[in-house]
């Protein structure tokens, strides 16, 4: 199963923080699934380092490109089918890289493994 990780999945499950739920890091660690990460993830992780707002344990380029390949994640590509679904989805969600995420999902047909439950909203098939 093809699954897509939300920013604060991808950071607890890299980061071994006890917030993500037992079902979520089973599905993130379960071989047959294919775990994608979206570049609007560690764009927004990126904007929150230069603002401040969190830091990581080691550089980012470092951490996340090291990250990425140790947990064998592919990059889901922002594609313009996917930002063309953000053109008549409602606003559920102010956030511009959950709605992202969310258009993504649906495009892609996968599931969302996220706390967030903004996502039902959108009909996301969310996993936590």
């Amino acid at each position: 199963m093809r699954l897509l990780l939300d920013t604060h999945s991808f950071l607890w499950f890299v980061l071994d923080d006890q917030r993500l739920s037992s079902t979520a890091k089973a599905a993130i660690e379960d071989a047959a699934n294919e775990i994608e990460v979206s570049p609007a993830s560690y764009w927004e992780i990126a904007i929150k380092i230069a603002l401040k707002k969190y830091t990581l344990p080691q550089p980012y380029q470092n951490f996340m490109e090291q990250q990425i390949a140790a947990n064998q994640f592919r990059i889901l590509p922002i594609e313009v089918r996917h930002t063309a679904i953000l053109t008549t989805m409602p606003h559920h969600h102010r956030d511009p890289f959950d709605r992202l995420l969310a258009a993504q999902a649906i495009a892609e047909s996968i599931s969302l493994i996220s706390r967030d439950t903004h996502f039902d909203d959108y009909g996301v098939i969310r996993l936590w």
